[in-house]
């Protein structure tokens, strides 16, 4: 498959039709209406500099949502719902959220190991006996990528099914039997590599251990407390998102941007003046992500979900300062330290993840010190030069909040 996600960390318009910002506000008679609260003083900077990126990356539509006690709160809604038009983007809309899922994943097994139930130092094979070496693999490994497990979403076979069945219902244990037929990236715990195997694995035992299933496991645990009411992970066998929502495209296809996102010098400047344009996956069953990426949600909860599972709420101190913890360093020393823990990314001052599936591309984050918030949601799986529009936005966002270098994208584990 293609990333997920994350660290990405790890768009596309007709070329006559010019990206335009757009709100979701419902036109009231002059009499009616409250005065509009006044921009931040970094909104209009940052608004040019976020439209600029979308130019630029041909992204159709997207959605920014900034909460910030300091520098002030500033949303919008920008675009199209089709590269063709089909009504303005608005903050309403549904995207999926690729890799962002994967955080709940590990909440709700975090849940799990304050309650008893589970051990993070426990080994795998205590679940899942069919896992290779699982008995040295522990849980904390499967959250924190450092298991080695063959991601299975880096197969060439299994990306070309992708292409050529996008409909197909993918089961747990055939992504699982794809990333077993192939040896491990290293030994547990000596390195790095982001593997949505992990998530698959994590996914099936929570509903070992509850009975339920996780789709139920979410809304008890998580969407139910925190009100999350338009945020869903759907049955395997649904490839539609809610309405309002935006069509989701890809440039490429996911064998090739496999091994490298970025298309051919010609496709990218074909891309650049309109004459290539990227591909409607809007209807791409998401099967294959489940545990490890098939949520959709809204930037309003998004909001509310990471602002609490990183200030807390979900979890219990014990365990939120546990999971906080485990973050260390992944990739090269950069303008903002980006690392990876139980199920959570750090970048610079803030900690979320972000999210990548073929047609959308999702980032959120947030600071619990100084309680900002970021959510990027856009309807592109990525730049035909391989960049994830999300992130780039985000990472202009940081700049505009925090003083950040724009360019310093965060590294994307998660394909």
């Amino acid at each position: 498959m293609r990333r997920f996600g994350v660290i990405g960390m790890g768009l596309t318009l007709v070329a006559a039709a010019a990206v335009a910002g757009c709100g979701n506000a419902i036109e009231q008679p002059a009499a009616w209406r409250s005065p509009a609260p006044a921009a931040p003083a970094y909104a209009v900077a940052l608004d040019a500099k976020l439209q600029a990126i979308m130019k630029d990356m041909r992204v159709p539509g997207a959605v920014v949502m900034i909460t910030s006690p300091a520098k002030g709160d500033w949303t919008k809604a920008y675009g199209t719902r089709t590269v063709q038009g089909g009504g303005p983007v608005t903050l309403d809309d549904h995207f999926r959220i690729g890799s962002n899922t994967k955080t709940m994943t590990g909440t709700v097994l975090l849940q799990l190991v304050q309650e008893g139930k589970i051990a993070l130092d426990d080994p795998v094979s205590k679940y899942q006996p069919a896992v290779p070496n699982g008995d040295n693999i522990t849980i904390t490994q499967l959250l924190d990528m450092r298991s080695g497990l063959y991601n299975y979403s880096e197969d060439e076979q299994f990306n070309a099914q992708l292409d050529n069945d996008p409909t197909r219902v993918w089961k747990p244990d055939e992504l699982l039997a794809i990333a077993y037929a192939k040896p491990p990236y290293f030994a547990p715990g000596t390195a790095f590599h982001y593997s949505n195997t992990n998530l698959i694995l994590a996914g099936l035992i929570i509903e070992q251990l509850t009975g339920h299933t996780l789709q139920e496991e979410f809304q008890q645990r998580i969407f139910g407390p925190l009100n999350l009411g338009q945020t869903s992970l759907p049955p395997n066998t649904d490839s539609g998102l809610p309405a309002p929502h935006p069509q989701g495209y890809m440039f490429g296809t996911n064998v090739s941007t496999l091994t490298d996102p970025a298309l051919p010098a010609a496709e990218q400047a074909a891309a650049a003046n309109g004459t290539l344009l990227p591909k409607d996956v809007t209807v791409s069953n998401p099967s294959w992500a489940w545990a490890a990426g098939g949520a959709i949600s809204t930037a309003a909860d998004l909001t509310r979900y990471v602002t609490a599972m990183v200030g807390g709420g979900l979890l219990d101190a014990k365990t939120q300062q546990t999971r906080m913890d485990s973050i260390l360093p992944i990739g090269a020393p950069g303008p903002i330290e980006v690392g990876y823990g139980l199920a959570i990314v750090r970048f610079g001052p803030l900690y979320g993840h972000d999210g990548q599936i073929p047609g959308y591309n999702s980032f959120m984050a947030h600071d619990p010190v100084r309680k900002d918030t970021v959510i990027v949601l856009t309807s592109l799986f990525a730049g035909a030069d391989g960049k994830q529009p999300a992130n780039q936005m985000a990472m202009a966002i940081m700049q505009a909040l925090y003083g950040i270098p724009a360019a310093a994208a965060s590294p994307s584990p998660s394909r």
